[in-house]
């Protein structure tokens, strides 16, 4: 895998979140496990709620290439959240079963106390952070007060 090809790739997406007071702007790419996109998604891409991990996984076509996908976000999968308490990232991702996220920072708290890297991997799912990848993934966050 090009961990550094695909976060970038996010990175772009998070770009295109429309701006938003109360969340933050992430990008998602699923990556199957022979290299090639399976799917991407942003912060409210298709709603005003939907997430950017969530909006990925519900394009994926062949859910059975996410057993040996990689998800990349932007920003760590949410654990908590106002919108959809029953539907957070980190719960998609470990339904899915996919075996690997890799993210570019961990979420502040600014709106919640995210817990999502410690459940991924409590869950036995690998999570790899590229903090070299940090910067760029914030800079799509301008409208907060980080």
């Amino acid at each position: 895998m090009d961990d550094h090809r695909w976060m970038r790739r996010a990175i772009e997406l998070a770009g295109r979140c429309p701006a938003s007071p109360s969340a933050f702007s992430v990008g998602a790419v699923i990556v199957g496990g022979a290299g090639a996109e399976l799917a991407h998604g942003w912060s409210r891409d298709s709603d005003p709620r939907v997430h950017a991990e969530e909006s990925a996984l519900l394009r994926v076509a062949d859910r059975a290439g996410l057993r040996t996908a990689t998800m990349y976000s932007t920003l760590e999968p949410c654990s908590e959240r106002a919108s959809r308490p029953h539907a957070t990232c980190t719960a998609l991702i470990i339904a899915a079963g996919i075996p690997r996220v890799v993210i570019a920072w961990r979420e502040p708290d600014l709106f919640v106390t995210c817990e999502g890297v410690a459940l991924l991997v409590a869950a036995g799912i690998e999570v790899v952070e590229l903090p070299g990848h940090a910067a760029a993934a914030r800079a799509a966050n301008t409208h907060l007060d980080l």
